[in-house]
């Protein structure tokens, strides 16, 4: 996502090691543990409090609205990583980065808990740019603890890696019981005691980092003013929301987003094609990334219902008594998690022994059993909500196997996505690339937040039409990518 690896890619190494790896690696690897409990614990209650009744001390916001606000802040948590790597590179260094943002994580966390309806918007503000500045940056340091490259790299990020999914695993299950057994605000409590025990073992271990994320790249000149001047226009739009003199229409707010982000992204894949002065070869690959970058779109605006639709179907028709104890909802979110670090080694070996066999899938073999696969998921929430309608409540299983398929379409397309991304892009516009694939990120999950809305619990009847219509894409678009495969690989012209 930036250059901060590239730029701390020469300094002297940390010596000390654990286990084989650099003693950062512990570092990071709790750092961002605990930003991913945050994240996902506070992602697990979002859309639960904001729909809870004000007499039960949540928002009280109707579900369209509740669910635009959830996918502009997953939306912007890849957006502000854009802007945190940017940041890093030219101003403070990765290691400042990411204290910075932890500091904004723990502060919009507190927001949460303790601020008025006001303040909560701007609470959620404060960790989208917190989660922008730590999460790139907590990932340059751990490329820049390995100089040397090599295998001994990979199995760094392999342990690294295991920190975030372990993070999100327990996040949703701590977290979820919390608000459940002492009220929503505890919800937002945990997460920012949470980062702060991270932020604190960070600053309390970052010498094992050596010069890893220590200076920035290069500063350029103008740079602060820039962040000032974005400082001071979000500080502006936060007083005048504060004081009633702009008020927030977050369906609006959520479509305009939509719109400027596929405007932006369309814009630069034209500039590419025709104005970049590229050759043949790559503007054919530049046609492969940008069915690549579609797929992403459709993928994640589906995948990022786990948060959003699919959790209020866990909330209000799952029956989750086990013994007499109703299960808290949130704790359905930590499935994913566990079986991301369940079934992640068998999917990297799957494709190493077809690899091996002369039978390895290209990029766009892969999106399309994604997207297939996460089509599936749906039919299942499909057969799951009408169920529903013939007025019982279902056993968790149903969101439990949806979420195994999400989770095998997110090993089939998640991992290889930026890879493919950096393969095909031209040379002088790799970062820019890496770019537009954040950016389809963020806008399938503003998307996910629209796709939400269309339901409501008043017209429990369209529930159905939303999971079957959600399969609809996924397959569609499963489909094509797989019938796009022949052609795919004559245009990647030798990328593997």
């Amino acid at each position: 996502m930036n250059q901060v690896a590239d730029a701390t890619a020469a300094a002297a190494a940390p010596a000390r090691t654990l286990f084989g790896q650099p003693r950062g690696l512990a570092t990071l690897f709790l750092t961002e543990m605990w930003e991913r409990f945050t994240y996902y614990g506070m992602r697990g209650v979002l859309i639960l409090f904001m729909v809870a009744a004000v007499s039960q001390g949540g928002l009280g916001l109707d579900d369209k609205t509740a669910s635009a606000i959830y996918g502009m802040y997953i939306g912007g948590t890849y957006l502000f990583g854009l802007l945190g790597g940017w940041i890093a590179d030219r101003l403070l260094g990765a290691q400042r980065a990411v204290v910075a943002g932890g500091v904004l994580i723990a502060a919009g966390n507190l927001m949460l808990a303790l601020g008025s309806t006001d303040v909560f918007f701007l609470g959620l503000l404060v960790i989208t740019i917190g989660v922008g500045l730590l999460k790139p940056n907590a990932s340059a340091m751990v490329a820049a603890l390995y100089p040397e490259g090599g295998s001994r790299r990979d199995a760094g990020f392999s342990v690294f890696y295991m920190g975030i999914n372990l993070g999100a695993l327990i996040g949703p299950l701590i977290v979820g019981w919390f608000a459940d057994r002492y009220g929503w605000r505890w919800g937002f409590a945990v997460p920012a005691l949470g980062m702060a025990v991270g932020l604190a073992q960070f600053v309390w271990t970052r010498q094992y980092l050596g010069n890893a994320g220590v200076a920035a790249a290069g500063e350029q000149p103008g740079a602060w003013k820039v962040v000032v001047a974005i400082a001071a226009a979000v500080a502006l739009a936060a007083a005048l929301v504060m004081a009633g003199v702009l008020k927030i229409d977050a369906v609006a707010m959520a479509a305009g987003a939509s719109w400027a982000m596929l405007v932006l992204g369309v814009g630069y894949f034209v500039y590419l094609l025709f104005f970049a002065g590229l050759t043949a070869v790559e503007r054919r690959r530049v046609l492969v990334m940008v069915a690549l970058v579609a797929a992403s779109v459709t993928f994640w605006a589906g995948y990022e219902q786990t948060g959003a639709s699919m959790n209020l179907f866990a909330d209000r028709y799952t029956d989750r008594h086990v013994f007499g104890w109703e299960m808290p909802a949130a704790w359905l979110q930590a499935v994913n998690p566990l079986f991301i670090i369940a079934f992640a080694p068998v999917f990297a070996a799957l494709w190493i022994a077809l690899g091996r066999r002369g039978r390895d899938l290209n990029a766009a073999a892969k999106f399309g059993a994604g997207l297939i696969l996460l089509g599936l998921g749906f039919i299942v929430m499909y057969f799951a909500s009408l169920r529903v309608l013939g007025g019982a409540n279902v056993l968790p299983t149903w969101l439990i196997l949806a979420y195994l398929l999400h989770t095998f379409g997110e090993l089939s397309l998640s991992p290889v996505g930026l890879s493919y991304m950096t393969k095909l892009a031209p040379p002088r516009f790799v970062g820019q690339v890496m770019g537009m694939w954040f950016l389809s990120m963020a806008l399938g999950s503003n998307l996910a937040g629209q796709l939400s809305g269309q339901y409501d619990a008043s017209h429990l009847e369209s529930l159905p039409g939303l999971f079957l219509k959600i399969f609809g894409y996924g397959a569609i678009g499963g489909l094509v990518m797989l019938a796009l495969t022949p052609f795919a690989r004559r245009m990647m012209a030798g990328v593997r």
